[in-house]
């Protein structure tokens, strides 16, 4: 997909975000559905800050501390960075993966998303 707006999500990737945090709710195990939505949110700061969120409160549930202060230091950088477009594409989102650390993007995310940034350093 070409550059998009940073602003407007397009439907189709807000409806893909709204599904998969519905799915990681309903799942015992919701890291992949917020995995999912976090790939697909980074390009626009709403989504993407709604994402991290989403992550914080269920580490808070989990009691990961580890993931929590990851997701604290996240919920910060996230709407910048994606105004900035300043974030590294496919990252998962986890504190498993380096906050700058680039990731194969899905191949149906791919066909959807915008161009991602060639500089994120």
């Amino acid at each position: 997909m070409s550059d998009t707006s940073r602003w407007r999500t397009p439907p189709t990737i807000a409806q893909l975000i709204d599904d998969a945090l519905v799915d990681a709710r309903a799942s015992n195990d919701p890291w992949p559905s917020l995995e999912r939505a976090h790939i697909a949110s980074q390009p626009w700061a709403w989504p993407h800050t709604r994402v991290h969120a989403a992550m914080l409160r269920l580490a808070w549930r989990q009691r990961d501390r580890t993931e929590l202060i990851g997701q604290l230091i996240r919920l910060a950088v996230a709407g910048p960075g994606s105004i900035a477009r300043r974030y590294p594409p496919g990252n998962t989102g986890r504190t498993t993966v380096g906050l700058t650390e680039h990731a194969p993007i899905p191949a149906d995310l791919a066909d959807l998303l915008p161009t991602p940034p060639t500089d994120t350093q």
